[in-house]
C-alpha cells in the first residue's frame, strides 16, 4: 500500500503541537482555512468520548489558483488535510496528505508539477517540526 501522507510524532502537547504546525505551515505560505474538531464533533453527535484529534485544512492560495486553473474539479481536493492527534504518554502526532498521491489518480498532466511543489512544501513542514 502507497503511503499517502507524510507524519511526525512530536513530544509536545495537543495543543502546542497544532500552534508548532500552524506556525511552520504559514513558513510555506500555507493558512489554516478550516479545522474541524473531531473530538468534540464525535462527543456532541454521537455522545462518544475520543482522543483529541484536529483536522486542519490547509491551503496556499498560489498553489491552489494554480490547481483549480489546470484542474476545474481539483477543489474536491483542496485544501490540504493536516491532522493532529494526541497519541499518549504526552506525544502528539501530526501527519499532512501527501498531495503527489491524492491527485495521482486525475489524468491531467498539468497538475503533477503542481503537486510536486506542495508535496515538497508539506514535507519541509513535517520534517521542520
Amino acid at each position: 500500500m502507497t503511503k499517502y501522507y507524510f507524519n511526525k510524532t512530536l513530544d509536545l502537547s495537543f495543543e502546542d503541537a497544532i500552534a508548532r504546525i500552524t506556525e511552520e505551515l504559514k513558513k510555506e505560505g500555507f493558512g489554516v482555512l478550516t479545522e474541524i474538531d473531531v473530538q468534540a464533533t464525535l462527543k456532541k453527535k454521537l455522545d462518544v468520548d475520543f482522543r483529541p484529534y484536529r483536522i486542519l485544512g490547509a491551503c496556499n492560495p498560489p498553489f491552489a489558483h494554480k490547481a483549480l486553473t489546470a484542474e476545474p474539479h481539483i477543489g474536491i481536493y483542496l485544501p490540504c488535510n493536516v491532522i493532529v492527534q494526541d497519541t499518549g504518554n504526552g506525544k502528539t502526532e501530526v501527519a499532512a496528505v501527501d498531495p503527489l498521491v491524492a491527485m495521482s489518480k486525475v489524468e491531467n498532466p498539468e497538475l503533477k508539477p503542481v503537486a510536486k511543489e506542495v508535496q515538497a512544501k508539506l514535507k519541509r513542514v513535517i520534517e521542520n517540526l
